[in-house]
């Protein structure tokens, strides 16, 4: 009896160990935008020390694939089709428009501006997707209910906070004294190498829209070939070919294919293993759980944390033009996000309604009450 008891206590004391889904859901996305804004500062730094912008991608990309490859293959064996000419295609492709022109646009975009900007401007990345789902039929907008008009009014607000980033920079807010205290690695970010603002806030936009890109390209794809990590690796791997072949065609120092420092090797690792294989799993295993709206939710936070680690440790500037662009861009990530939410749940109430109707049952007693978020049956 006394054994059942302690087992049962036991148990108990399991359970209330034990973190709730939601908030391992939660911490997942926290630690994810704070790999994603240690990229941002990282890259900057790494920027300013001189790397090559054809090479450098190729390490790092190299390094995501071998972290990606094994897993891709031991947890999605069941789920990988026959390979076609068609798919590969296809992978040629989202490697083309989802890492190498995307990785290519954000380095220059961040080569020209900094970390807090090029993290302020990914937060257009739902809107525009929205925009383009909106555009190629993959998304319905209603703009004679509630969630239409939010959605809309989200897109265009995220535009506009884009073009302000772009087309004003505005008097400095805030600039640091700290930079004589600080050692000469971090030093290598406050002294930032601007050639132009605004050609590198274009870059930037156009890195936004390879982002939504691959977001919508594999859309399709994964219906056809339902393995994310396997896609990803496909990806990554003629990503690699491809930043060869223009490598060896236009990067003429031949000293640039070697790592000349141990900050710049940990850079390579810490952005192919952290901010690329790392937070690629993380926003898979969220969204699998939980959506992607989840996600998406999270993202200004990663803006929020760059700002501070430049603005204060790193005594990098800010300035009014992009702090009114970020306003805009969260204000419109925050509305569609919102409108979709709606969405699901008008969604979700009418199926409620129209299932209980087929049912023989009266419209008027039916249960309008859905999560917002569908509750996952792993």
């Amino acid at each position: 009896m006394s054994d059942s008891m302690a087992e049962a206590s036991s148990d108990s004391a399991q359970r209330r160990c034990a973190m709730p889904e939601r908030a391992k859901l939660h911490l997942a996305m926290i630690v994810c935008q704070l790999g994603f804004a240690g990229n941002h500062i990282i890259m900057k730094i790494a920027l300013n020390m001189g790397i090559s912008l054809l090479v450098f991608p190729i390490y790092r990309n190299i390094v995501a694939l071998v972290a990606l490859v094994p897993f891709a293959y031991f947890l999605e064996k069941r789920d990988r089709p026959p390979i076609s000419i068609s798919l590969l295609l296809q992978f040629f492709i989202l490697g083309l428009i989802g890492l190498t022109c995307n990785q290519e646009f954000y380095y220059l975009g961040l080569d020209n501006t900094s970390a807090t900007f090029a993290s302020a401007s990914e937060n257009s990345v739902p809107a525009i997707t929205f925009l383009m789902a909106a555009i190629f039929g993959m998304e319905q907008v209603h703009l004679n209910r509630k969630d239409g008009i939010a959605k809309v009014l989200g897109t265009v607000s995220t535009v506009a906070g884009s073009l302000v980033i772009t087309l004003y920079k505005g008097p400095t807010l805030f600039e640091s004294n700290l930079q004589s205290h600080q050692s000469y690695f971090l030093l290598s970010l406050g002294n930032v190498k601007v050639t132009s603002w605004t050609l590198g806030c274009i870059y930037l936009i156009g890195h936004c829209l390879c982002c939504s890109s691959w977001i919508i390209i594999q859309t399709p794809l994964l219906k056809k070939y339902p393995a994310r990590l396997s896609i990803a690796s496909f990806a990554y791997f003629f990503s690699i070919l491809q930043y060869l072949v223009i490598a060896v065609a236009f990067e003429r120092d031949s000293q640039a294919w070697i790592v000349n420092s141990t900050d710049e090797l940990l850079t390579i690792f810490y952005t192919g293993l952290v901010a690329s294989a790392m937070t690629y799993a993380i926003q898979i295993y969220v969204i699998d759980k939980a959506g992607p709206l989840f996600v998406s939710v999270y993202l200004p936070l990663q803006t929020l944390l760059v700002a501070i680690i430049e603005a204060i440790p790193l005594g990098q500037e800010f300035y009014l033009g992009g702090i009114i662009g970020a306003i805009f861009i969260v204000i419109g990530l925050y509305l569609v996000v919102w409108g979709k939410g709606e969405e699901r749940k008008f969604v979700e109430e009418k199926s409620s309604v129209s299932g209980n109707d087929s049912n023989g049952k009266s419209s008027s007693h039916a249960s309008i009450i859905q999560p917002l978020l569908a509750t996952s049956t792993n």
